[in-house]
């Protein structure tokens, strides 16, 4: 079996002049073989930027097009594959969007590995510890605090015992902020875990501790990314004074930054993206680091069903695999793109059983959403 072609398609819900919120826009691969098997992959990340790292023609040993790389060789070769187009990308990528677009591809092989063999993902990572993951609901919140009460209430009512909310208006004023953390705790009683994310906005470690002991009161769960990864004396200063768990790690790539950011940032919980990490190869590496430095993993994912599909047989073949993300995007590149899109039922996801991913992506929203 060979790789024939690797198609990029690039989705985009509002026109492109037009601002973009988390989870309207997608790149995603589809890996073509001469078997006729295809696999299907996702990176969360700017789309065209990931389609120029896979198709940009080669112009010296350093600069290959990740697509160049691969036609002819063999899907089932998956680490090989992964570390040639490592190498070979060398001066483009290393980090950021060129390990956005190996994981991309990475994905998708693992996809016809599992379908080829005729078992899902989490067998051929060993074996699954669990049918369902819990799963926490993740929402945009709305600009005026007090329209987050029924958002909130409503994940309630759908069987979420777990919430989080980022984005959107949250992080740029200090007492909008409090007031949606407020509203949102009311709403849900005391009982429900409330977790933040920050997208970094909170900036510095100094306002950051000031706004974990003003929102205190509220009970949160963990506070994420309140700075940006690369601020590793801020993340350390942070983990000696807030009462939450502090999270982080989203956009980082790679075991080598997440090396660096475990050993450094003194953190509670760890974020790696498996559409930007490196792939289900990569992200097997940094799930070893995270449990040799005591780390909880907690994937991110605010994306499509494909990222959403790939973090289920993750979790599922990780032994310590047990929590994971669910957007709330009501964009039809969330709610629509996988035909067969995993359910929430009572508070968890149910693990696959389907050959690979067990993925089907709806024709009709590629069609219609194309860039």
């Amino acid at each position: 079996m060979k790789i024939t072609d690797i198609e990029v398609i690039c989705l985009r819900v509002p026109a492109p002049d037009q601002e973009c919120e988390w989870g309207e826009d997608a790149v995603i691969v589809r890996v073509h073989t001469d078997t006729g098997l295809i696999g299907i992959g996702e990176a969360d990340s700017s789309p065209e930027v990931v389609r120029a790292c896979i198709e940009t023609p080669q112009s010296n040993l350093y600069c290959h097009g990740l697509k160049s790389l691969l036609i002819g060789e063999s899907p089932l070769e998956i680490e090989r594959l992964w570390n040639k187009m490592y190498w070979a990308s060398n001066y483009f990528g290393r980090r950021g969007a060129g390990i956005h677009a190996i994981s991309a591809i990475d994905i998708a092989l693992w996809d016809i590995a599992g379908q080829f063999y005729g078992v899902p993902l989490h067998t051929l990572l060993g074996g699954k510890y669990r049918d369902r993951i819990k799963a926490y609901g993740t929402f945009i919140p709305a600009p005026r605090p007090e329209d987050n009460r029924a958002i909130a209430a409503r994940l309630v009512q759908q069987g979420f015992t777990s919430i989080k909310f980022g984005g959107g208006v949250f992080g740029d004023d200090p007492e909008t902020d409090y007031q949606i953390v407020k509203q949102v705790r009311e709403a849900v009683g005391e009982h429900i875990e409330v977790q933040i994310d920050l997208a970094s906005k909170w900036r510095t470690a100094g306002h950051s501790a000031y706004m974990a002991e003003r929102l205190e009161p509220f009970n949160l769960n963990w506070i994420e990314e309140p700075v940006l990864a690369d601020d590793l004396a801020g993340y350390s200063k942070l983990a000696g004074k807030v009462r939450a768990k502090i999270a982080g790690g989203e956009s980082l790539t790679t075991r080598y930054e997440f090396k660096h950011f475990l050993e450094h940032s003194r953190i509670d919980i760890v974020q790696p993206d498996i559409t930007r990490c490196g792939g289900i190869t990569e992200m097997k590496k940094i799930y070893d680091l995270a449990q040799m430095h005591g780390v909880q993993l907690v994937p991110h994912g605010f994306s499509t069903g494909i990222l959403l599909a790939a973090s289920v047989h993750f979790l599922a073949a990780s032994e310590h695999g047990t929590l994971m993300e669910y957007s709330q995007s009501q964009s039809p590149l969330s709610t629509a793109l996988v035909a067969n899109g995993l359910p929430f039922e009572n508070g968890y996801v149910p693990v696959p059983n389907q050959p690979g991913l067990g993925v089907e992506l709806n024709e009709d929203i590629i069609e219609r959403y194309k860039a």
